[in-house]
């Protein structure tokens, strides 16, 4: 295994930055998404706190990101093997 030259810390700091302002745009399309569904929802369910559906809705959304995630980690892991 070769030793690897240290990254610059400029580098790492835009590196840092750049992830940071990726995931508050993720965030805000989250959120933007979070009231588009709940005005779906109270468009076909008619009260916004009705538990069942809501309940469901979180079970779903959480099965997505899980596998969304594993997609996206091993996209990552593969680009970084065949670099």
């Amino acid at each position: 295994m070769a030793d690897e030259a240290p990254v610059p810390l400029k580098v790492e700091v835009l590196d840092k930055i750049a992830a940071l302002v990726t995931a508050a745009f993720g965030l805000v399309a989250a959120l933007a998404w979070n009231e588009a569904i709940k005005a779906v929802f109270r468009e076909i369910f008619g009260a916004e706190d009705a538990i069942g559906p809501m309940l469901i809705y979180a079970i779903a959304v959480t099965i997505v990101a899980i596998i969304l995630t594993i997609v996206v980690a091993r996209a990552a892991a593969n680009a970084k093997a065949n670099k």
